[in-house]
C-alpha cells in the first residue's frame, strides 16, 4: 500500500519590515579594522529595536540592482536622534564600500529592525559567544544589561587590535579570544574554550552567533551538555564564499 507523502515544506517567507530612508550624519573609524557610519531620520521617535537586532540596507550592485546586507545596531542616540551601525571592514565587498564612502547628506534605504539574539532578563546567567563580525551586537547587548545579570562573553578575534572599550552595570565577564594565525572562519578555535568552559548552576541563555558552522557547532555541544534548544538563540553571520544574508540555525 502506498503511504501518504508530506508536503513539501514551504519555503520561509521574509517578514514584513518596517521602510525607513536613513540619512548619514557622519562615519570614522573605531578600530583600524571597525567603521562606525551615524545615521538619523525625520521618524526617528519612531523608531524602536531591541539591543541584538540588525537593520537590513539595500546596497546598489553593479547589475542596478539593491542587494540586502544585514548590521547590526550598535548604538541609538535619541538626545542626537541618531542611530550607530558599525561595519567590519574587511576588502572592498559591499557593506565596506558603503561605509568607506558614506559621507554626511548620502541616504539609505533599511528594512528592519529584525533579529532574535536578544536578551532574556529571566535566565539565571547568559552565555554569548561570536566572531569579529559579531562585536557590535554583544557589546550593545552587555553594556545594556541591568546590574543583577551575570554574563559570560567570548569574542573570537585575530589579535588585540579587534578590542573595544565598552562599559556595563551588568556581572559580565568579557574574554578576547586571539586565534592568530588562523584564518576567520570554520574552526574549533570557540568550540575548544567552550568546551573548557564550566556551566554554571542555574538555568541559562545562551546567544550563539558568527560563522554558521561555528555556530551549529556550539549550539549542538551546548544541547549535548544538557541546553534544551529553547535556552539557545543561534544565528550564522556569515559562511566563506557568501557576500549577505543570515542563516537561521535551528538544527
Amino acid at each position: 500500500m502506498d503511504l501518504p507523502t508530506s508536503p513539501a515544506e514551504a519555503p520561509r517567507q521574509r517578514p514584513q519590515l518596517p521602510s525607513w530612508t536613513l540619512s548619514v550624519v557622519d562615519a570614522f573609524d573605531v578600530t583600524p579594522t571597525m567603521r562606525r557610519v551615524l545615521l538619523t531620520t525625520d521618524h526617528i521617535a519612531d523608531f524602536s529595536y531591541k539591543p541584538g537586532q540588525d537593520i537590513v540596507f539595500l546596497l546598489p550592485l553593479e547589475t542596478g540592482e539593491l542587494g540586502r546586507r544585514h548590521y547590526t545596531i550598535r548604538h541609538l542616540d535619541r538626545a542626537t536622534g541618531t542611530i550607530a551601525v558599525d561595519f567590519v571592514m574587511h576588502g572592498d565587498t559591499l557593506g565596506p564600500r558603503f561605509a568607506r564612502n558614506a559621507k554626511p547628506g548620502d541616504t539609505v534605504e533599511v528594512r528592519g529592525p529584525r533579529g532574535r539574539v536578544l536578551f532574556q532578563p529571566e535566565a539565571d546567567w547568559h552565555l554569548l559567544t561570536g566572531d569579529e563580525t559579531c562585536i557590535p551586537a554583544i557589546l550593545h547587548i552587555v553594556e545594556t544589561m541591568p546590574a543583577q545579570a551575570r554574563a559570560f562573553v567570548f569574542i573570537e578575534v585575530q589579535d588585540e587590535s579587534w578590542q573595544q572599550p565598552f562599559e556595563t552595570s551588568a556581572q559580565a565577564t568579557v574574554e578576547w579570544i586571539h586565534r592568530g594565525a588562523i584564518p576567520a572562519g570554520p574552526s574549533s578555535v570557540m568550540l575548544d574554550r567552550l568546551s573548557a568552559f564550566a556551566l554554571p548552576d542555574g538555568r541559562g541563555q545562551a546567544l550563539i552567533i558568527g560563522e554558521t558552522s561555528n555556530v551549529r557547532a556550539q549550539r549542538h555541544h551546548l544541547i549535548t551538555r544538557g541546553f534544551g534548544r529553547d535556552q539557545i538563540a543561534s544565528e550564522g553571520y556569515w559562511r566563506p564564499g557568501r557576500d549577505g544574508g543570515h542563516d537561521h540555525v535551528d538544527d
